[in-house]
């Protein structure tokens, strides 16, 4: 009897913040990110520098925990986020922990982009979503064997999600994706006429 089984599987976790640590205030959070923001000059200096649309912490700080007790409660419940991701990977980490690497703001226009990357160096990525305006960008993952389908096929419109080549995930408000960090993804074009606002983060293994 024929049987067909799925290797390989590519994890993505997906849950409210709420489920783990301390409650996040949306609208606080929202404006933190603001005021951060607006002060970072050499942020800003950076995105213009670089073509980056709109802002980002990402080349300018590394202290945002300390600048605004809300991250710091934000990182406490990554933290629970990732400890529970991990369990699911099954990951033998040799009794060490994952530890958070880096974690930045994102703020993008009506326009705007993010172009298709991964995160070197680092073992789980992900994003919570600050604000999420009617029309606001999806993330898109890419299916990590598309540079080995070089004769493939295209997948049917209608195949099923897990085989497909490209999956979009429309995040809500207050809730967190992660993801192994070898995993390709991009945030196509921010059709919002308000800007879409994310806090991003690595973690490595210490």
């Amino acid at each position: 009897m024929s049987q067909i089984e799925s290797l390989f599987v590519t994890r993505l976790y997906r849950a409210a913040l709420r489920e783990h640590g301390p409650a996040i205030d949306a609208a606080e959070l929202e404006a933190s990110c603001y005021s951060i923001a607006e002060d970072d000059e050499a942020g800003q200096e950076w995105c213009e520098q670089n073509g980056y649309p709109g802002y980002t912490s990402y080349a300018s700080l590394t202290d945002l925990p300390w600048r605004f007790p809300i991250f710091g409660d934000l990182v406490k419940s990554l933290d629970a986020h990732v400890a529970a991701f991990v369990e699911d990977l099954q990951f033998d980490l040799d009794g060490r922990a994952l530890q958070l690497e880096d974690l930045w703001i994102n703020i993008l226009p009506e326009g705007g982009t993010h172009a298709s990357h991964i995160h070197p160096h680092s073992v789980i990525s992900g994003t919570t979503y600050v604000s999420m305006p009617e029309g606001a960008s999806a993330i898109k993952y890419e299916d990590p064997r598309s540079a080995m389908m070089m004769a493939a096929p295209p997948r049917r419109k209608e195949a099923r999600r897990e085989l497909q080549s490209f999956v979009y995930v429309a995040p809500e408000v207050g809730e967190v994706l992660l993801w192994e960090s070898w995993l390709r993804h991009e945030v196509p074009l921010n059709m919002a006429e308000d800007e879409r606002i994310s806090v991003s983060f690595n973690y490595s293994w210490a």
